[in-house]
């Protein structure tokens, strides 16, 4: 893993990792906030919010683009701390960490530890949030990737059964009050849900669901960027049960993972891991086929994933 500073989007304090595959950058100026995820020398899979870049400082919370972690559930102005101040990162031998100052009106510091393979395009991420309050805080880590536009969500369902052998509910999907199932930027199949990100269509849209497997995608311009995360039987998660959930308005897509609801004592901290992949080998078309193709190299990073830990 290459780390050197650089000069990105007006921040002088920037980081890039790479190797020969892929590269990603950090900034140390705001955050903790991955700005950039993409192969070497092409597009930022990741949204950037041009207006917002190099900006630091103020009261007013700015979602610059990129990767961020949050505590859910959402409400302000708990959720919208600003994160517009300089942070810490530690090298460590085989990773680094990005460690944001204590959020003074919430008491929670976050924490990112960032892993890049050596040698392909593959990132582990470990998200940690830690209660500084001295008294017990519930919550849930919340981590949220903003995409480029232009590309399609992929959002796996449970495999379904029959009425005959299947009489129990299998899983969950949330809505929030400004979700409209009409809206023709979803697309039902049978084991996914799909979701256009469309910049001429200004309203939001947000679902919510149980995930066991583990794994949401995103299709755009012949690439795929998949993100893996834990999925915890029997634990209780926040909004109604959601594991994953997904959010689209004009300007961007968001693919956010979400682990368990967590009562942390003072002192204690919790973690959520997510895995990111990249991969070129994406048809254009979502047809049945080629959503079960991306299921099944899915299933396979997770199989890697395992047999890495």
């Amino acid at each position: 893993m290459k780390l050197e500073k650089i000069n990105y989007g007006g921040w002088p304090n920037c980081y890039r990792l790479s190797n020969n595959a892929v590269e990603l950058i950090v900034t140390t100026d705001v955050g903790p906030r991955i700005i950039r995820f993409g192969f070497v020398g092409e597009a930022n899979e990741f949204g950037e919010f041009t207006d917002m870049l190099g900006k630091i400082g103020g009261d007013e919370w700015r979602i610059y683009g990129g990767h961020r972690l949050w505590h859910s559930p959402e409400v302000k102005p708990r959720t919208y701390h600003a994160d517009n101040f300089p942070l810490t990162l530690e090298e460590h031998t085989d990773f680094i960490r990005l460690i944001q100052p204590l959020e003074a009106t919430t008491g929670i510091q976050k924490e990112i530890d960032i892993t890049l393979s050596p040698d392909s395009a593959h990132v582990r991420l470990i998200h940690r949030l830690r209660n500084h309050n001295l008294w017990a805080v519930e919550l849930a880590p919340w981590a949220l990737t903003v995409m480029a536009r232009g590309g399609v969500a992929i959002v796996p369902l449970p495999r379904r059964g029959e009425h005959a052998t299947h009489l129990l509910p299998s899983n969950t999907l949330v809505l929030w009050a400004y979700t409209d199932l009409s809206d023709p930027r979803w697309f039902w199949r049978r084991e996914y849900i799909l979701l256009q990100q469309d910049s001429q269509i200004t309203s939001p849209q947000k679902l919510g669901l149980l995930c066991p497997d583990g794994w949401l995608a995103y299709a755009r311009q012949g690439h795929l960027f998949l993100k893996t995360f834990p999925y915890h039987f029997g634990a209780t998660y926040p909004d109604l049960g959601c594991s994953a959930e997904v959010f689209t308005n004009a300007e961007m897509l968001e693919l956010e993972s979400l682990g368990p609801l967590t009562k942390l004592a003072t002192g204690e901290a919790v973690e959520h891991v997510e895995e990111w992949w990249l991969t070129r080998s994406i048809k254009t078309a979502l047809d049945d086929a080629e959503l079960e193709r991306i299921r099944e190299w899915a299933e396979e990073r997770r199989r890697v994933e395992s047999g890495m830990k």
